[in-house]
């Protein structure tokens, strides 16, 4: 699995929920140079993806910082996704884990799903199971969808946690169950190995997670 392109996903998404069509880019410009910070962040994410305006990452980095600076946990996910891929700022993998770091001590999934990744794949740090399994539990259990499907694989594989079938099926079931397309073939896979009994008592630990989540 390709970190960067993992990674990018969770900002992609957050930066893809703005509406199609925004103020006046130098309106925008006038009133986040004021300190508002809507506009600070619809100003990052339209630079971001070249929404109404030409496609600029040093800029988008620039707005980021300025809410990362707040301590706003979706600017400093996002501005560490541009440090870890060099987008708009030198590389600096070092960076982007500070950024995620404090991003996910706030709570942040996308964060923690990506710290995860540094530590599972020896990314920027010193390979660490234990720290991976940590991060992305957290992950998925804030919602994040590729940390579900990821953290019921570390189950299946005993990666960074002792090998437990059950939860890896009922992970990666929460995860196809909220869009992922991947975990359908995964899943018809771990039925094909687990005994009726484990299946049904995962699918029983997703449909309990699901109905919490949606309280």
């Amino acid at each position: 699995m390709e970190a960067s392109r993992v990674i990018a996903a969770f900002a992609i998404a957050v930066a893809a929920a703005c509406a199609a069509a925004g103020p006046d880019i130098g309106e925008l410009r006038q009133r986040a140079a004021g300190g508002d910070i809507g506009a600070q962040r619809e100003l990052a994410e339209s630079y971001y993806l070249g929404k109404n305006v030409e496609q600029d990452y040093a800029e988008a980095a620039k707005w980021y910082r300025a809410l990362a600076r707040h301590g706003d946990r979706r600017a400093q996910t996002s501005l560490g996704l541009m440090y870890a891929n060099g987008w708009g700022v030198p590389r600096d993998l070092g960076e982007a884990r500070k950024l995620w770091s404090t991003a996910a001590a706030q709570g942040d999934p996308g964060a923690q799903y990506n710290l995860g990744i540094l530590f599972q794949e020896g990314r920027g740090v010193a390979r660490d199971p234990r720290q991976a399994f940590q991060w992305m539990r957290k992950a998925a259990q804030g919602g994040h969808i590729l940390a579900q499907h990821n953290l019921g694989l570390m189950y299946r594989e005993g990666s960074g946690t002792e090998r437990d079938d059950v939860q890896a099926y009922a992970w990666v079931a929460i995860a196809a169950a909220q869009g992922d397309e991947k975990a359908d073939g995964y899943l018809r896979r771990l039925m094909s190995e687990l005994s009726p009994a484990q299946v049904e008592e995962g699918k029983s630990q997703a449909r309990e997670w699901l109905r919490q989540k949606i309280k």
